[in-house]
């Protein structure tokens, strides 16, 4: 028997012209907050094990589990992915365009 199921369809803001896809297996310690960031490229992810609450800037927190999927877009301040007191494994998924490199910045303000 073979299931397939769609669990997100996100659309970006804008054509992105893509050459490769960066996959990194992705630990955070339990309790640890990753606090205020903003990427220099969508990111998709797919939480393994453990729990973390997600939050973009301006919009409500939720609970991500195993199996749930999130999406942080380009340039967006994602507020919150932290560790709830289990910890947690992700895969995240950088979409990069030919000659960059993923980024995580620290907002200053």
């Amino acid at each position: 028997m073979l299931s397939r199921e769609i669990v997100m369809d996100q659309k970006l803001p804008e054509p992105l012209a893509v050459q490769r896809v960066e996959i990194r297996r992705i630990t955070i310690a339990p309790g640890y907050a990753a606090g205020l960031h903003v990427h220099n490229g969508p990111v998709f992810g797919s939480i393994e094990t453990g729990s973390a609450v997600y939050q973009v800037e301006g919009e409500a927190e939720t609970v991500l589990r195993p199996g749930d999927v999130f999406y942080e877009p380009e340039g967006v301040r994602v507020a919150r992915f932290d560790a709830r007191e289990d910890g947690v494994t992700f895969l995240g998924y950088f979409l990069l365009a030919d000659g960059v490199n993923a980024e995580l910045v620290i907002p200053t303000t």
